[in-house]
Order: C-alpha cells, then sequence, then structure tokens
C-alpha cells in the first residue's frame, strides 16, 4: 500500500506496490502534473486527491481558441 502525501489516506498503487502487468489505475485519468505546494512532499496522490486535483484545473483552464 501507498501513503498519498496531500491528504495521508492508503491507496494502490501498481507503479510502487508492484501489479500483475495492469497499469496503474491513475493511467485512466487525463493527464496531469501534480506539482505540491512548497513545503509538501512530492508523491503519489491518492485517487480522491487526483481527481480533485484535476477537477480544479480543468474549471481554472483557459478557453481554448479554435484553430
Amino acid at each position: 500500500m501507498s501513503t498519498c502525501t496531500r491528504c495521508g489516506a492508503a491507496f494502490g498503487c501498481a507503479m510502487v506496490d508492484g501489479n500483475d502487468g495492469a497499469p496503474c489505475w491513475c493511467t485512466r485519468l487525463p493527464p496531469v502534473v501534480a506539482l505540491p505546494p512548497a513545503g509538501e512532499a512530492a508523491g503519489c496522490w491518492c485517487p480522491a486527491c487526483l481527481e480533485q486535483h484535476i477537477a480544479q484545473r480543468t474549471a481554472r483552464a483557459p478557453d481554448t481558441p479554435a484553430t
């Protein structure tokens, strides 16, 4: 088991904990770089924290002009 560096929750990370050849759960989410604020430890986040982070970044993303 891994520990979320954002909230402290325990969760399974296939990249850290090992797997049966299946990709980690996080690969099904949109790509985003989860950079912790200064003073926080870097590392994997649990599904809830990563999904919340993606939702917040998506809500703040500027509109991309059509080309």
